[in-house]
């Protein structure tokens, strides 16, 4: 700094510093302070705090250096985030938001700001009570069609990754996203890491404090209350009907999750339009998290102590189609993410420390309408309709129960059934299996064409150390949602806002929790409140 930058430092101003550190450095926050002064040309002792404001990782370079802006402070540093101010709303006019993933949760949050009652209607399980039939789930194979990986608080992605990074930046605000999450218990690195994860062990007990939130401030949250129907007066929707019997008025955000086939079906049937979209289906690919560290860090000794669980994205065009990688869980789990009787579906989950044995990430080709065969699948439902037909075939090869087909990488790419199955992080077992018969040549065909390009990108990579598990079918909706660009609106039914993944507005965690800001504001506009 010059000397008038140390002046103004020392009545109290703030300076940000670049500064390239070792991975270990980077660690100890005392190495880092004394790595900040020498830059600023400072005096340690007069730092009085450092925050880090943005943190990455440089694995291009050997050695592997951490990157990283710090903010020095000569006096006490402001909170690392702004509190958000929520109203009390119990006398206020009510918003019906179905689903209590992140696009209900986010919008509910947002109606209390803006002074309008939330009732947040969730077909599943509080999270609590989710953990419970999870574990059940996992132990006797019987799924639970209303609390399982796909239904209940928090949604799909509240037992996922738990990854928070989105290229959706222009679709609101991130940084509040990332804050309230903070402000309802998250780790503060989200704010600063450039690739942010809560984890799946630690994202319930935020959830259930924004449940707090919402009913310490006059809204309300009722669980194991399934829509059945929308309450419609002509072409305005003034409300919905439980399974119970229950109704509830008020404008509805319709936040349902991509897995919501039973509604699809009713919007369907009652002639609310709704379009099939392109969407994404594959499989788990499993390794072990050594040798992806190893693979992506350049070492022999993988990522060492100072050096997180190191992550991979591939994307590859084949036969006008991309093949990419999806939602990769370093140090993480593959689970069962059917949703009802007779499905075999697989997705990834990481706990915050990402620490376990095996890497895992979908591995998905992208799909059109057009891709389907239409003699069988047409329609706004024929995506979804495929989606189901691959998912029950899959089960059909995993001997009519929830375990994998499976099959050794290097077997699948050369068309070999496996002798046998390496060691994965699936609970409920392995089925082996020809994957090329399980799934049409147009996915297959794809994916290994996939793999050995991948595998030329990057040494170690296409390994028979490594496995395929199928079915990877639930990336994204198989359904959109019409909406107006400017109102948020269905274009046929005034009152109804499709709002999330579930609408096919949204695509992971960030995303839907923006949408279901602004959707919550969109139904403040209509309100005229």
């Amino acid at each position: 700094m010059t000397l008038l930058e140390v002046r103004r430092y020392n009545t109290g101003m703030h300076i940000d510093i670049n500064l390239r550190l070792s991975p270990k450095e980077a660690a100890d926050i005392s190495s880092l302070k004394q790595a900040a002064a020498k830059k600023a040309g400072i005096p340690v002792r007069d730092i009085a705090s450092v925050r880090i404001i943005r943190r990455s990782i440089d694995a291009r370079r050997r050695p592997v250096v951490v990157d990283l802006i710090v903010r020095l402070s000569s006096t006490e540093d402001d909170a690392p985030f702004e509190a958000v101010s929520y109203r009390n709303v119990g006398e206020s006019k009510s918003v019906i938001v179905v689903g209590a993933g992140p696009a209900g949760l986010f919008a509910s949050l947002r109606l209390l700001e803006l002074g309008l009652k939330p009732i947040l209607l969730e077909r599943g399980t509080d999270v609590h009570q989710r953990k419970k039939d999870l574990a059940s789930l996992v132990r006797t194979g019987v799924v639970n069609e209303e609390s399982n990986y796909s239904y209940g608080e928090g949604g799909a992605g509240a037992f996922s990754h738990g990854k928070l990074y989105t290229r959706a930046t222009k679709r609101g605000d991130v940084s509040k996203i990332l804050s309230q999450l903070c402000q309802h218990g998250a780790d503060l690195d989200i704010l600063y890491d450039a690739h942010p994860h809560i984890g799946s062990n630690k994202l319930p007990q935020v959830i259930e404090a924004i449940r707090t939130t919402i009913l310490s401030h006059g809204g309300e949250v009722h669980f194991q209350s399934k829509v059945v129907a929308l309450l419609r007066k002509g072409s305005v929707v003034e409300g919905v009907q439980t399974s119970d019997g229950a109704t509830y008025f008020g404008p509805v955000v319709l936040a349902t999750g991509h897995s919501a086939r039973d509604m699809y079906r009713y919007l369907h049937a009652e002639g609310i339009s709704i379009e099939s979209k392109a969407m994404a289906m594959g499989v788990r690919l499993e390794h072990k998290q050594h040798l992806i560290d190893q693979m992506q860090y350049k070492q022999e000794e993988g990522r060492g102590l100072y050096l997180p669980a190191a992550e991979y994205s591939f994307v590859h065009q084949v036969e006008g189609r991309g093949v990419y990688s999806f939602c990769m869980c370093p140090g993480g789990f593959v689970i069962p993410a059917a949703t009802e009787a007779g499905q075999q579906v697989v997705n990834g989950m990481s706990a915050s420390d990402r620490k376990g044995e095996f890497a895992n990430s979908g591995m998905v080709v992208e799909l059109h309408p057009e891709d389907l065969p239409t003699d069988k699948f047409s329609g706004p439902l024929g995506m979804l309709e495929f989606q189901e037909a691959l998912e029950r075939r899959s089960f059909a090869y995993a001997q009519q129960s929830i375990k994998a087909p499976a099959q050794r990488m290097v077997d699948f790419v050369k068309h070999v059934r496996s002798k046998d199955l390496c060691e994965s992080s699936y609970f409920p077992g392995l089925v082996n299996a020809d994957l090329h018969a399980l799934f049409p040549a147009f996915i297959s065909k794809r994916l290994a064409l996939a793999f050995e390009a991948f595998g030329r990108k990057a040494s170690r990579f296409l390994t028979n150390d490594a496995l395929l598990l199928a079915s990877e079918t639930r990336t994204s909706s198989p359904v959109r949602i019409p909406r107006d660009s400017e109102s948020r609106m269905h274009p046929d039914h005034v009152g109804l806002f499709p709002c999330g993944e579930g609408a096919g507005y949204a695509g992971g965690i960030v995303s839907a929790a923006m949408d279901g800001v602004a959707c919550a504001e969109s139904v403040k506009e209509y309100l005229g409140c």
